[in-house]
């Protein structure tokens, strides 16, 4: 039980897990502004490639 116990402290007190979460934080961060992004300029290219389409159709 006391091996159990010093495992946990000393997993507990262990910073290279630590630095490896804020990582992995960061990276997931990233990604959901990235799509954030794509997203939001994906909906103006479209209106702007809708509108140009638009417009070469009634000069046809």
């Amino acid at each position: 039980m006391s091996q159990l116990v010093a495992f946990v402290n000393n997993f507990r007190r262990s910073e290279e897990g630590q630095d490896l979460l804020e990582y992995a934080l960061l990276v997931a961060l990233i990604a959901l502004v990235a799509i954030g992004a794509v997203g939001a300029a994906g909906g103006s290219v479209n209106t702007i490639f809708t509108n140009v389409a638009g417009k070469l159709g009634g000069a046809a």
